[in-house]
């Protein structure tokens, strides 16, 4: 069945025919691509058309496609059986191999998805401080749970609304949300409710509205108005975490802000290597806050799933191998500054930044460093944009707020074909 067959099909079985909204490609108009299979940089889709993948399902697939160690791991453990619901070894070592990347961790439970993650990493935060309010920042995404799904209000200190139906506002009432890098907003913000927040979530470098970073005059207030108020500061590394570099984007905050840390770290997709998994961790004293030590309950009958983690250890393990990120971040770097040469010779604004493996761009003649910047970037020439490559083989992520991943398994010849794809493209 072609393409347009399987949508029209799933359609009429999976609302919008997707299990996923940003799949549907509703934002970026035309038929989703139904795939087939994958192998390194590459996906072929329902009609054998191949395309070189930036997307890499949405982050996990930093060595590309069916990296041979991963899949000799996973049908190895998979053979041995795909669900126990009791410890397993792995499991332990899977947690020892991320609490030796992550110096700000001491202990990390594993669950089965970043919005499981973020949402139980909030939770312990509250139980910890006894406290009620959180505070995110516009255009941070950190998974579909209630109090997450809220959007600005108007105003300095608003707190948001619901933006999803089945919401009531009643369960976001403690939920602020306040601009992204915006270091005086975030100052009245804890002047005026500092006794009451338990938690600030960020993503340090926000893939869900493309690729805005965190500033460093705005991160390392944060530490400092979380420390002197006793509220946690969570980076939501879901993304980023082992993709921007090999102890995620803290470690690169790290190297910034003398003695910088986050209180908490929420982790998923590198992790899991692209099965099911994801993880939070923080100190021993945090964390033994959690069931069974602790009050704060969470559980999950697949978490540390032995065939997900069999996948995510052997992922792990390749990453650290001697030089992979030096090669990974020039590769990206490679396909970023050929994008910003092919605008410019089209006469197209276009900002574009990585850090490691991950990328973004925007049609906007600066970087965006907030959600509003980034509303403010050409939707309507992304769109053209988008279509134009994806029909010369190039598959970006359907929709302007997202984040582009690079992989090990990109070869030079695969970012030279995008380059003139995107030139062809700019200058149509």
């Amino acid at each position: 069945m072609s393409n347009e067959q399987l949508f029209e099909r799933a359609q009429r079985v999976i609302p919008g025919g997707v299990n996923s909204p940003v799949r549907a490609f509703r934002a970026v108009g035309g038929t989703p691509r139904f795939i087939r299979r994958a192998e390194g940089a590459y996906l072929w889709d329902a009609d054998e058309r191949r395309y070189i993948d930036y997307v890499g399902s949405w982050g996990p697939m930093i060595l590309g496609h069916g990296h041979p160690a991963v899949v000799e791991a996973v049908q190895r453990a998979a053979a041995q059986g795909l669900s126990f619901g009791a410890p397993t070894e792995r499991e332990t070592e899977l947690a020892e191999e991320i609490l030796a990347l992550v110096p700000s961790c001491e202990q990390i439970r594993l669950v089965n998805s970043g919005t499981e993650a973020a949402m139980s990493a909030l939770r312990l935060a509250r139980g910890f401080t006894q406290r009620a309010k959180i505070v995110k920042f516009e255009g941070c995404y950190h998974g579909h749970a209630d109090a997450l799904l809220v959007k600005a209000g108007s105003g300095l200190a608003t707190f948001g609304h619901p933006t999803s139906a089945g919401v009531p506002p009643e369960v976001v009432q403690h939920t602020l949300v306040l601009e992204y890098n915006n270091v005086p907003q975030v100052e009245e913000a804890f002047g005026l409710h500092g006794r009451e927040i338990a938690c600030v979530m960020l993503e340090p470098i926000a893939g869900n509205m493309n690729f805005v970073r965190g500033s460093v005059p705005f991160v390392k207030r944060l530490r400092e108005l979380c420390t002197e108020h006793g509220a946690l500061l969570a980076f939501d590394e879901v993304m980023t975490g082992f993709r921007v570099a090999l102890g995620g984007a803290q470690s690169l905050y790290a190297e910034l802000i003398p003695g910088f840390a986050p209180d908490m770290s929420v982790f998923g997709k590198v992790i899991g290597g692209g099965m099911p998994l994801a993880a939070f961790g923080a100190s021993r004293q945090v964390m033994q806050q959690l069931a069974p030590l602790g009050p704060v309950y969470q559980a999950g009958t697949l978490s540390g799933n032995p065939v997900a983690t069999a996948c995510g250890l052997a992922t792990l393990r390749e990453i650290r191998k001697a030089g992979f990120f030096e090669a990974l971040g020039t590769k990206t770097r490679r396909l970023v500054d050929g994008l910003i040469a092919a605008a410019r010779g089209a006469g197209v604004p276009l900002s574009a930044d990585s850090e490691g493996g991950m990328f973004g761009f925007f049609f906007a003649p600066d970087l965006p460093q907030n959600y509003g910047s980034v509303m403010a970037s050409d939707k309507d020439r992304f769109n053209r944009f988008f279509h134009a490559m994806i029909d010369s083989g190039i598959y970006l992520a359907p929709a302007l707020y997202e984040a582009g991943f690079v992989s090990a398994a990109h070869s030079d010849a695969d970012i030279d074909a995008t380059v003139e794809a995107a030139r062809q493209a700019l200058r149509a």
